[in-house]
């Protein structure tokens, strides 16, 4: 078994042994974790680790398989309170030495099978897989709990004010149906 090396995040793949997994394992200083935090635009980042191996996957591919555990506290989409969350996450990604673009059509181009597969470059750098699986599993939309988005309501003074009710679609088809149904009726009286 390889030793686990915590200095080492960038990994030389030359350097990789391809008969067995090479483990690390990343718990990112405090100047790290208020980088990251910054760059994701996160109150807060707490008690990140990173653990995993990097193993040889057919004659010349690579696979990393990690779990990711991080506390993480945003903002309230609602109310901008501060709201914690703790991910706990599976990573895994395959680094191939060649990867088929798929046909374009029409200008677009079609997401490939293997959404984990990234082309093998010289170094596999396990800090930048660490941000991306960070990134893509904050959550979306972080509420607070019980905040919720009440209407608010604006007009000029001796105006009927506009709801959000009145902003929806079909709002005015009920009443124009009733108009409408309305008219018929006074012409057929006629």
């Amino acid at each position: 078994m390889s030793e686990m090396t915590p200095q080492t995040t960038n990994y030389r793949v030359a350097d990789l042994p391809q008969n067995q997994p090479t483990k690390f394992e990343i718990i990112p200083n405090k100047e790290t974790l208020s980088a990251l935090a910054a760059e994701l635009d996160l109150q807060d980042l707490r008690k990140v680790r990173f653990k995993g191996e990097i193993s040889g996957f057919g004659k010349a591919d690579w696979q990393l398989n990690a779990r990711l555990g991080a506390t993480v506290i945003q903002s309230c989409v609602v109310t901008l309170a501060p709201v914690t969350t703790r991910i706990e996450v599976d990573i895994q990604r395959r680094f191939v030495s060649t990867i088929e673009l798929p046909e374009e059509v029409d200008g677009e181009v079609e997401m490939p099978e293997d959404e984990n597969a990234e082309l093998l470059g010289t170094h596999i750098d396990v800090d930048q897989v660490l941000a991306e699986a960070l990134a893509l599993n904050l959550p979306l939309y972080p509420r607070a709990d019980g905040a919720e988005i009440s209407e608010s309501v604006f007009t000029e003074p001796g105006k009927k004010a506009m709801t959000d009710e009145d902003t929806r679609p079909f709002a005015g088809l009920a009443s124009l149906r009733d108009k409408l149904a309305g008219s018929d009726g006074d012409q057929g009286e006629n």
